[in-house]
């Protein structure tokens, strides 16, 4: 199956140089990816290079740890917009969700959703964090406060995405958002197979190797 289309081809790195970013974006260019996704500080950059293309410019908020205050997600996702970005990916407060206070989580990711109403919206849960039952609340809230996107990992965490939690929040879902799986797709059949469970879009970093018949070694 044509791979491309679901690709967010992503970079975020604490050593990505602007270099990086500008081959990331000819290489989204070259094979048609959905978006790339890369830190605020280089949305900038990324819209200028796919200026005149399809390809969008996600950005992440919060990240990786989720552990900022609504407040200080909500500014970052708004200057992110205001610099280009068509899409964010923020991270929940995994600690609430760890300590049950699904009130806070639902109402940090509200908080975001209102500083960029007509964004797409990707909500990270963390799946390596969560037990089931977690899994199912942290989906919930998001799906609650309005996220366009339901997202498995950061590709930061000790774990990524697996066929498991994306068939868990598929049927939570039920319709009411779209999921994303992140953090360990290796191989055109990873990917195929997390389509078929449910996702309609993969964040990683080896989107080449995945369309070109080969692997994802690049390790996100």
């Amino acid at each position: 199956m044509n791979l491309a289309p679901y690709i967010d081809h992503t970079l975020l790195k604490a050593t990505a140089t602007p270099a990086d970013i500008v081959k990331l974006c000819a290489e989204a260019r070259e094979h048609a990816f959905r978006a790339v996704c890369v830190n605020p500080q280089h949305v900038a950059l990324a819209r200028a290079e796919l200026s005149g293309s399809d390809v969008l410019v996600a950005t992440v908020c919060g990240f990786p740890l989720g552990a900022v205050t609504s407040e200080q997600k909500a500014v970052e996702a708004r200057l992110s917009v205001e610099a280009g970005a068509d899409e964010v990916d923020m991270v929940i407060a995994i600690g609430s969700a760890l300590a049950g206070d699904w009130e806070y989580v639902q109402a940090d990711i509200a908080a975001v959703r209102k500083a960029i109403p007509d964004t797409v919206l990707k909500v990270i849960i963390e799946t390596c964090y969560l037990d089931e039952n977690g899994k199912v609340r942290a989906t919930e809230a998001a799906v609650a406060a309005g996220a366009d996107f339901v997202k498995t990992s950061t590709g930061f965490g000790p774990g990524g995405a697996t066929l498991e939690d994306v068939e868990l929040m598929n049927r939570v879902i039920a319709g009411r958002a779209q999921i994303k799986a992140a953090g360990g797709v290796r191989t055109a059949e990873d990917a195929a197979a997390m389509i078929a469970a449910g996702a309609t879009r993969l964040g990683t970093s080896g989107g080449v190797g995945l369309v070109s018949g080969g692997s994802n070694q690049q390790g996100y």
